[in-house]
């Protein structure tokens, strides 16, 4: 049986500042630091003392400090791949949120979704970011390891969740599972019939502990 737990990083410094993400290289703050350990000691819990544990995570520096402080509880190494990077919002990485806001042309309802153009020079269109999350779940899930950890972001939990339920690429234009900052979604394969099962998303009961 495999199981997959999939962190979204907690608080960083962009969401404070009130600046866009995406790529912009953000650190956690210290209510994300805290955090992170209420996240190491989640996974710790529900991962047998024993079992063979691998780490992934996208290397912006707000993944890869929660990473860092989930490996050195496991006591595993930390493979980092830029594929489970946040969406590139191109030049508007670090500029304040009201100054993408007002540039951003929304996907229509109906029609070309994937290739859409947002109106941000520089931002990757949702195909570019769809397909490399795919390709970094595509190498993950061909190791032979019952306990993965993927760090990565909110954004991109959705297309990590929708690679694991095998969705078409071309069917992910819709698609929403977008957990809160500091969540774990737990990710399960079985043995017997391989069924790929959801079991909890975004969940956030273990950062009761950091909050107080």
């Amino acid at each position: 049986m495999r199981t997959l737990y999939v962190v979204a990083h907690p608080e960083a410094t962009h969401h404070v500042e009130g600046v866009v993400g995406g790529w912009y290289d953000s650190r956690l703050t210290p209510v994300g630091v805290r955090a992170a350990v209420s996240i190491a000691q989640a996974l710790r819990a529900q991962i047998p003392d024993g079992a063979e544990v691998e780490l992934f995570s996208s290397d912006l520096q707000r993944t890869r400090q929660t990473a860092e402080t989930v490996g050195a509880l496991f006591d595993v190494k930390l493979t980092l791949d830029r594929r489970l990077r946040e969406k590139s919002y191109g030049e508007a990485g670090g500029r304040p949120q009201e100054w993408l806001d007002r540039r951003f042309i929304p996907p229509p309802a109906a029609g070309e979704r994937m290739d859409h153009d947002e109106g941000v020079k520089g931002a990757e269109t949702k195909a570019q970011w769809v397909q490399r999350i795919y390709a970094a779940m595509d190498e993950i899930l061909q190791r032979p390891c019952e306990h993965q950890i993927i760090v990565t972001h909110g954004g991109s939990l959705t297309f990590v969740v929708a690679s694991w339920i095998k969705m078409p690429i071309e069917s992910a234009d819709y698609a929403s599972f977008r957990g809160p900052s500091g969540s774990i979604t737990t990710l399960r394969e079985d043995d017997f019939f391989h069924t790929r099962q959801v079991v909890s998303l975004g969940d956030t009961r273990h950062l009761d502990a950091a909050q107080r």
